[in-house]
């Protein structure tokens, strides 16, 4: 098969690196892709939202199976605009990525599904926010209601926060013109991310990774697009995530082929570990960032064999095997990140790192320029490992990094604190 890989970050790279490994693979691409792509693909200057030109290059290049990574391109249509084309496309149509591209839209089928999941209400005028929050007290949960580049949900401990959060989703112009926000009440447990591949019937899980939103040891300041992650995750044994599958995921899948917009791709369940048992926090339409990394770094299975049958519907014939190790990797950032990253900064010693036993580096945000590794972004590298353990895994990607030579970069080095201590 003649496969298109659609974008440019760790997941992307993640992605090329399983694909290629495929017995069904003859050629692959990525578009645009970044230089770690390029050592298992044959990166395509294409951006990942310019459907016209990507659709031209799958005719010429005589493509079999497009695979988009991220979720503004799923969100946008990219599904529709390569199945109008005549091509199969890995993911869900832009009617059902409503699941990440509306929050409101998501408590909706929740509310129809009888998904449990927190108390909410949406929003259209910010001065009506401000006055539910007052009355609500906090803590209290923010959300932009649209996409925002894991940058749209703020955790309030105070009504002043919750207010700043809602000027800023709704006024400051940062996402756009003035949308709406979902206000939730703050459910306290553990945070878990679970997957599952969907071929609009059927749900087979893909496991669980545990991920780090906050830029900061301990949890600590801004939300960003995630510093690492890991898996398999001891606060969800096999009991309790099909207790998910059961509660949450397919009766999502249920409701949407009930509304006549089945989900095909990845659904991805962000889930409190509540007293009252698992409860959603939203639904993502593909693959997390950097949770792909470590779920493919166990899956022994063929994903584009996987893909092809979730595509053509056929996930109640088919079953995954997993590799018994943990993974765990580490996020590299430039620093500024997640505000603004300084870019265009040199990285060495990537051989040397991934020389450990165990290590594997996948790129987020880089290029190549006159032979030399270049950052182009805010997530640069992902510095991954697979051990027996995951303790000795963590020790294995924090050696690797401690080998790379970036000054301007910088990591969490407590990945993995709640399941290691």
């Amino acid at each position: 098969m003649r496969v298109l890989v659609v974008g440019s970050g760790g997941r992307e790279h993640a992605l090329c690196w399983a694909l290629a490994a495929s017995p069904l693979l003859t050629k692959l691409w990525c578009a645009p892709g970044n230089a770690g792509t390029a050592e298992v693909a044959e990166n395509v200057p294409i951006g990942a939202l310019d459907f016209p030109a990507l659709v031209r290059f799958a005719i010429a290049e005589k493509i079999d199976f497009v695979v988009p990574g991220g979720d503004p391109p799923l969100v946008a249509g990219i599904t529709d605009a390569m199945q109008e084309a005549g091509f199969a496309c890995f993911g869900p149509t832009r009617a059902a990525a409503q699941l990440e591209g509306s929050k409101s839209f998501t408590k909706e089928i929740c509310d129809a599904a009888g998904i449990p999941t927190a108390a909410w209400e949406r929003f259209d005028d910010p001065a009506a926010a401000r006055e539910f929050v007052r009355r609500r007290g906090a803590p209290i949960v923010v959300k932009a209601d649209g996409l925002a580049a894991g940058k749209g949900v703020v955790v309030a401990a105070d009504i002043a926060e919750a207010e700043a959060a809602i000027a800023d989703f709704m006024e400051s112009g940062r996402l756009g013109p003035a949308g709406s926000v979902v206000i939730e009440e703050c459910m306290t447990g553990e945070e878990v991310s679970l997957f599952a591949l969907c071929d609009g019937t059927h749900a087979l899980p893909l496991g669980a990774a545990q991920d780090h939103k906050r830029v900061g040891d301990g949890d600590t300041g801004p939300n960003t697009g995630g510093m690492g992650a890991y898996s398999p995750v001891p606060a969800l044994p096999p009991a309790l995530e099909e207790a998910a599958m059961a509660r949450i995921l397919r009766p999502a899948l249920a409701e949407m082929e009930r509304r006549g917009t089945p989900f095909r791709g990845i659904l991805y369940a962000g889930l409190m570990l509540t007293a009252d048992g698992p409860k959603l926090i939203e639904f993502n339409v593909r693959f997390g960032d950097p949770e792909c990394q470590v779920l493919l770094l166990r899956l022994k299975s063929d994903l584009l064999a996987a893909m092809v049958a979730a595509c053509d519907g056929e996930l109640a014939h088919f079953d995954l095997r997993w590799r018994d190790e943990a993974a765990l990797t580490v996020v590299l950032a430039a620093r500024g990140y997640p505000g603004d990253p300084v870019k265009h900064t040199l990285i060495g010693g990537l051989d040397a790192a991934a020389a450990i036993p165990g290590v594997r580096i996948f790129h987020a945000g880089t290029e190549r320029r006159d032979g030399k590794l270049l950052s182009t972004g805010g997530r640069v590298l992902n510095v991954c490992a697979t051990a027996p353990t995951l303790a000795e895994a963590r020790a294995a990607a924090y050696a690797a990094v401690a080998k790379i030579d970036w000054p301007e970069g910088f990591c969490r080095h407590d990945i993995a604190w709640r399941a290691l201590g």
